[in-house]
């Protein structure tokens, strides 16, 4: 039987899997993951936040896999839109690992909205912000971005069409996916793709950004 997560990561533990991601963390950014890992793992007895209960898998694949964006995007300083932010994913984890970044957190449940303020307050993470609203209601709210992304988006289409909207104008966008979805996000034309980045220690997963293709209209303005 295998021995189960302790309920606190330790800070070694933290480093080390963040460091497979060839990512370093402050003290304070262990403290803050510490911390969101304990008000997730709260919540989650309340609402349906993640499927994943074990604390090391929680660090795994929501924030190694989310702060990995960091470098390979990269995602460094500018404004950022989380769309179908849930338990924020991956937008707190990146505004953890960037300070510097304006977080706008997108989600229209407003229970899991209240979950992320609660984050964001006790995280002391100035520069997010929650907005309660379906991402197709925004504009001028977030307006311009220099990043959107998204983990949980099941059709990404008309999520794609509203990011390369002049009205939205987003310079990249950052989607994490399942390798069965990226023929059909590649026919998109108006974003100009990466090469897919293999996501560490999986099989299926993958990490695909986008640069907004300037339009003739757009290039006229």
């Amino acid at each position: 039987m295998p021995t189960p997560s302790p309920a606190t990561l330790s800070a070694d533990t933290i480093r080390r899997a963040l460091g497979e991601f060839q990512i370093a963390v402050s003290d304070l950014q262990v403290l803050q993951i510490q911390q969101y890992t304990r008000i997730l793992l709260a919540w989650n007895e309340k609402i349906n936040l993640t499927s994943i209960r074990d604390p090391l898998e929680i660090l795994n694949r929501h924030f190694c896999e989310c702060m990995y964006a960091a470098s390979t995007a990269p995602v460094e300083h500018g404004r950022l839109a989380d769309v179908g932010s849930g338990a924020g994913f991956p937008g707190l984890p990146l505004k953890i690992i960037r300070p510097e970044l304006q977080v706008f957190l997108i989600e229209s449940n407003v229970k899991k909205a209240t979950f992320l303020a609660e984050v964001i307050r006790d995280l002391g993470l100035a520069g997010a912000r929650v907005l309660v609203s379906r991402y197709e209601e925004l504009a001028e709210e977030v307006a311009p971005l220099d990043f959107v992304c998204s983990r949980a988006l099941g059709e990404f289409g008309p999520f794609l069409e509203w990011a390369h909207s002049e009205k939205v104008a987003a310079k990249q966008v950052i989607l994490w996916i399942g390798a069965r979805d990226l023929p059909e996000i590649q026919k998109i034309q108006s974003w100009e793709w990466r090469e897919p980045i293999p996501v560490p220690h999986s099989l299926r997963r993958l990490l695909l950004v986008g640069t907004r293709r300037i339009q003739h209209a757009d290039a006229l303005t």
